[in-house]
């Protein structure tokens, strides 16, 4: 007996095994080959923050858009780090375990503040705080 092939049951079938292949092989390529690229210009704002007041002593470090250095309200002679860490030794003496405070305007460049940073190392306190503008 012979089997007539009918070709009316012939029905498309998609077969999607290439399809999702070939959909991971360009997932994979473009995972390879995408860069992220680091804003080089952002403006931001400094964070607002809700603190509890700190009880500890503290010396108060403040620096302005130019540069200038307070340390509590005394203006530092130098801009540069030995002079701000003799500064902070002064107001060191007269307090047991202080916590520097540093107030920092917006627009202060950072190399500042990391000179704030660096006298109170150098002047030997450990404990360093930001100050941040109450939150609204």
């Amino acid at each position: 007996m012979r089997f007539r092939h009918n070709p009316s049951d012939d029905t498309p079938e998609i077969n999607l095994i290439p399809l999702i292949d070939v959909l991971l092989v360009m997932l994979i390529f473009l995972a390879a080959t995408t860069t992220f690229t680091k804003q080089a210009a952002l403006k931001i704002m400094l964070p607002h923050a809700d603190a509890e007041k700190q009880t500890q002593t503290s010396i108060d470090i403040t620096i302005s858009q130019d540069g200038r250095y307070a340390v509590g309200d005394r203006l530092v002679g130098g801009a540069d780090v030995l002079s701000l860490t003799e500064a902070i030794n002064e107001a060191k003496k007269q307090l047991q375990d202080p916590v520097v405070i540093i107030y920092a305007d917006a627009a202060a460049p950072h190399q500042f503040v990391m000179s704030a940073m660096q006298a109170a190392r150098q002047a030997g306190i450990g404990k360093v705080h930001f100050a941040t503008q109450a939150g609204d």
